[in-house]
Protein backbone atom coordinates (compact mmCIF):
# COMPACT_ATOMS: atom_id res chain seq x y z
CA UNK A 1 0.00 0.00 0.00
CA UNK A 2 1.12 3.54 -0.77
CA UNK A 3 2.18 5.16 2.54
CA UNK A 4 1.47 8.60 1.05
CA UNK A 5 -2.16 7.74 0.35
CA UNK A 6 -4.39 9.81 2.71
CA UNK A 7 -6.73 6.86 3.39
CA UNK A 8 -3.78 4.60 4.16
CA UNK A 9 -2.36 7.28 6.46
CA UNK A 10 -5.64 7.45 8.37
CA UNK A 11 -5.67 3.66 8.72
CA UNK A 12 -2.07 3.66 9.95
CA UNK A 13 -3.04 6.24 12.57
CA UNK A 14 -5.99 4.06 13.49
CA UNK A 15 -3.77 1.02 13.91
CA UNK A 16 -1.49 3.06 16.16
CA UNK A 17 -4.49 4.02 18.27
CA UNK A 18 -5.49 0.33 18.42
CA UNK A 19 -2.03 -0.63 19.65
CA UNK A 20 -2.27 2.01 22.37
CA UNK A 21 -5.69 0.80 23.52
CA UNK A 22 -7.59 3.81 22.17
CA UNK A 23 -10.30 1.82 20.42
CA UNK A 24 -12.83 4.65 20.13
CA UNK A 25 -10.23 6.87 18.51
CA UNK A 26 -9.21 4.01 16.20
CA UNK A 27 -12.78 3.53 15.02
CA UNK A 28 -13.17 7.27 14.44
CA UNK A 29 -10.05 7.28 12.25
CA UNK A 30 -11.15 4.21 10.29
CA UNK A 31 -14.60 5.69 9.71
CA UNK A 32 -12.91 8.89 8.57
CA UNK A 33 -10.85 6.81 6.15
CA UNK A 34 -14.06 5.22 4.84
CA UNK A 35 -15.62 8.64 4.29
CA UNK A 36 -12.48 9.89 2.55
CA UNK A 37 -12.20 6.90 0.17
CA UNK A 38 -12.20 8.02 -3.47
CA UNK A 39 -12.32 4.64 -5.18
CA UNK A 40 -13.02 0.96 -4.55
CA UNK A 41 -9.45 0.21 -3.53
CA UNK A 42 -9.39 2.85 -0.81
CA UNK A 43 -12.89 1.82 0.31
CA UNK A 44 -11.75 -1.81 0.54
CA UNK A 45 -8.81 -0.87 2.77
CA UNK A 46 -10.94 1.33 5.04
CA UNK A 47 -13.81 -1.18 5.33
CA UNK A 48 -11.40 -3.88 6.48
CA UNK A 49 -10.47 -1.81 9.51
CA UNK A 50 -13.97 -0.56 10.22
CA UNK A 51 -15.11 -4.20 10.35
CA UNK A 52 -12.66 -4.92 13.15
CA UNK A 53 -14.42 -2.52 15.50
CA UNK A 54 -18.04 -3.57 15.11
CA UNK A 55 -19.83 -4.68 18.26
CA UNK A 56 -22.09 -7.37 16.80
CA UNK A 57 -21.37 -10.37 14.55
CA UNK A 58 -24.01 -9.13 12.11
CA UNK A 59 -22.33 -5.75 11.63
CA UNK A 60 -18.90 -7.38 11.49
CA UNK A 61 -20.15 -9.64 8.70
CA UNK A 62 -21.77 -6.72 6.87
CA UNK A 63 -18.58 -4.67 6.84
CA UNK A 64 -16.45 -7.64 5.87
CA UNK A 65 -18.83 -8.30 2.96
CA UNK A 66 -18.52 -4.65 1.92
CA UNK A 67 -14.74 -5.02 2.02
CA UNK A 68 -14.82 -8.20 -0.07
CA UNK A 69 -17.24 -6.66 -2.59
CA UNK A 70 -14.99 -3.63 -3.04
CA UNK A 71 -11.95 -5.88 -3.55
CA UNK A 72 -13.86 -7.75 -6.27
CA UNK A 73 -14.62 -4.44 -7.97
CA UNK A 74 -10.92 -3.51 -7.96
CA UNK A 75 -10.02 -6.82 -9.57
CA UNK A 76 -6.29 -6.22 -10.08
CA UNK A 77 -2.95 -7.00 -8.47
CA UNK A 78 -3.42 -4.39 -5.75
CA UNK A 79 -5.89 -6.67 -3.95
CA UNK A 80 -4.53 -10.10 -4.88
CA UNK A 81 -2.75 -10.46 -1.54
CA UNK A 82 -5.85 -9.39 0.39
CA UNK A 83 -8.16 -12.29 -0.41
CA UNK A 84 -6.85 -14.86 2.07
CA UNK A 85 -7.35 -12.40 4.92
CA UNK A 86 -10.70 -11.15 3.58
CA UNK A 87 -12.17 -14.64 3.29
CA UNK A 88 -10.74 -15.58 6.71
CA UNK A 89 -12.53 -12.56 8.19
CA UNK A 90 -15.77 -13.62 6.49
CA UNK A 91 -15.29 -17.13 7.84
CA UNK A 92 -14.82 -15.90 11.40
CA UNK A 93 -17.94 -13.74 11.15
CA UNK A 94 -20.08 -16.60 9.87
CA UNK A 95 -18.66 -18.89 12.55
CA UNK A 96 -19.61 -16.37 15.25
CA UNK A 97 -23.13 -16.34 13.80
CA UNK A 98 -23.38 -20.13 14.12
CA UNK A 99 -23.10 -20.78 10.38
CA UNK A 100 -20.29 -23.37 10.13
CA UNK A 101 -21.04 -24.34 6.53
CA UNK A 102 -20.70 -20.79 5.24
CA UNK A 103 -17.70 -20.26 7.50
CA UNK A 104 -15.96 -23.38 6.15
CA UNK A 105 -16.62 -22.23 2.58
CA UNK A 106 -14.83 -18.94 3.22
CA UNK A 107 -11.95 -20.56 5.10
CA UNK A 108 -11.52 -22.97 2.17
CA UNK A 109 -11.44 -20.03 -0.25
CA UNK A 110 -8.97 -18.28 2.03
CA UNK A 111 -6.70 -21.34 1.89
CA UNK A 112 -6.83 -21.25 -1.91
CA UNK A 113 -5.40 -17.71 -1.82
CA UNK A 114 -2.78 -18.25 0.90
CA UNK A 115 0.15 -18.33 -1.53
CA UNK A 116 -0.75 -14.80 -2.67
CA UNK A 117 0.04 -13.40 0.78
CA UNK A 118 3.59 -12.03 0.99
CA UNK A 119 5.85 -14.19 3.21
CA UNK A 120 6.70 -12.97 6.68
CA UNK A 121 5.02 -12.58 10.04
CA UNK A 122 1.78 -11.27 8.54
CA UNK A 123 1.67 -14.17 6.12
CA UNK A 124 2.22 -16.61 8.99
CA UNK A 125 -0.56 -14.96 10.99
CA UNK A 126 -3.02 -15.27 8.10
CA UNK A 127 -2.05 -18.92 7.51
CA UNK A 128 -2.53 -19.76 11.20
CA UNK A 129 -5.92 -18.02 11.23
CA UNK A 130 -7.08 -19.91 8.15
CA UNK A 131 -5.88 -23.27 9.47
CA UNK A 132 -7.56 -22.60 12.83
CA UNK A 133 -10.80 -21.70 11.05
CA UNK A 134 -10.71 -24.85 8.96
CA UNK A 135 -10.16 -26.99 12.05
CA UNK A 136 -12.98 -25.24 13.92
CA UNK A 137 -15.46 -25.78 11.08
CA UNK A 138 -14.55 -29.37 10.19
CA UNK A 139 -12.51 -28.54 7.12
CA UNK A 140 -9.03 -28.97 8.54
CA UNK A 141 -6.48 -31.68 7.95
CA UNK A 142 -6.90 -34.90 9.93
CA UNK A 143 -3.37 -36.23 10.19
CA UNK A 144 -2.38 -39.70 11.33
CA UNK A 145 -1.04 -39.74 14.89
CA UNK A 146 -2.64 -36.37 15.69
CA UNK A 147 -3.27 -37.43 19.28
CA UNK A 148 0.33 -38.50 19.81
CA UNK A 149 1.55 -35.24 18.30
CA UNK A 150 -0.64 -33.21 20.67
CA UNK A 151 0.73 -35.23 23.57
CA UNK A 152 4.28 -34.50 22.43
CA UNK A 153 3.55 -30.77 22.32
CA UNK A 154 2.29 -30.99 25.90
CA UNK A 155 5.50 -32.73 26.96
CA UNK A 156 7.65 -30.15 25.17
CA UNK A 157 5.74 -27.38 26.96
CA UNK A 158 6.07 -29.10 30.34
CA UNK A 159 9.84 -29.33 29.91
CA UNK A 160 10.12 -25.85 28.43
CA UNK A 161 11.72 -27.26 25.27
CA UNK A 162 11.50 -24.08 23.19
CA UNK A 163 13.76 -25.44 20.48
CA UNK A 164 11.46 -28.37 19.71
CA UNK A 165 8.36 -26.17 19.96
CA UNK A 166 9.89 -23.49 17.75
CA UNK A 167 10.67 -25.98 15.01
CA UNK A 168 7.44 -27.96 15.01
CA UNK A 169 4.56 -25.76 16.20
CA UNK A 170 4.57 -23.29 13.24
CA UNK A 171 4.30 -26.15 10.76
CA UNK A 172 1.46 -27.67 12.80
CA UNK A 173 -0.45 -24.42 13.29
CA UNK A 174 -0.18 -23.55 9.60
CA UNK A 175 -1.25 -26.96 8.29
CA UNK A 176 -3.98 -26.35 5.69
CA UNK A 177 -4.14 -30.01 4.68
CA UNK A 178 -2.07 -29.84 1.49
CA UNK A 179 0.72 -32.20 0.55
CA UNK A 180 3.16 -29.32 0.87
CA UNK A 181 1.96 -28.71 4.43
CA UNK A 182 2.36 -32.40 5.28
CA UNK A 183 5.91 -32.25 3.93
CA UNK A 184 6.70 -29.15 6.02
CA UNK A 185 5.35 -30.82 9.13
CA UNK A 186 7.26 -34.05 8.51
CA UNK A 187 10.46 -32.10 7.80
CA UNK A 188 10.15 -30.15 11.05
CA UNK A 189 9.47 -33.30 13.05
CA UNK A 190 12.35 -35.11 11.37
CA UNK A 191 14.73 -32.27 12.26
CA UNK A 192 13.82 -32.66 15.93
CA UNK A 193 14.10 -36.44 15.70
CA UNK A 194 17.50 -36.25 13.99
CA UNK A 195 18.80 -33.89 16.67
CA UNK A 196 18.34 -36.62 19.30
CA UNK A 197 18.11 -34.25 22.25
CA UNK A 198 14.69 -35.50 23.39
CA UNK A 199 14.22 -37.96 26.27
CA UNK A 200 14.16 -41.55 25.04
CA UNK A 201 10.40 -42.01 25.37
CA UNK A 202 9.66 -38.82 23.44
CA UNK A 203 12.20 -39.75 20.79
CA UNK A 204 10.45 -43.09 20.30
CA UNK A 205 6.98 -41.51 20.05
CA UNK A 206 8.26 -38.88 17.63
CA UNK A 207 9.65 -41.62 15.40
CA UNK A 208 6.24 -43.28 15.33
CA UNK A 209 4.58 -39.98 14.42
CA UNK A 210 6.99 -39.36 11.55
CA UNK A 211 6.45 -42.90 10.29
CA UNK A 212 2.68 -42.50 10.40
CA UNK A 213 2.76 -39.18 8.56
CA UNK A 214 4.95 -40.79 5.91
CA UNK A 215 2.46 -43.64 5.57
CA UNK A 216 4.97 -46.16 6.81
CA UNK A 217 3.16 -47.33 9.92
CA UNK A 218 -0.22 -47.34 11.63
CA UNK A 219 -0.34 -45.64 14.98
CA UNK A 220 -2.82 -46.30 17.75
CA UNK A 221 -5.36 -43.51 17.65
CA UNK A 222 -4.78 -42.75 13.96
CA UNK A 223 -7.69 -43.02 11.50
CA UNK A 224 -8.11 -46.62 10.44
CA UNK A 225 -5.99 -48.05 13.24
CA UNK A 226 -7.62 -50.97 15.03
Amino acid sequence: MDPANPVVQLCVSGMRAEAEGRDAEALRLFEQAWSAARDDYEACVAAHYVARHQTTPEETLRWNQICLDRADRVGDDRVTGFYASLHAAMGRAHHQLGEPGKAREHFTRAAAHIDDVPPGQYGDWVRFAVAEGLRATGGGAVRPAAGLLTDLFARFCARGDLKALGLVVPAHLGDLGTEGDRTRLVTALHMVHAGRWLPRDEQEVLGRVVGALNGLAEVEGAPGAG
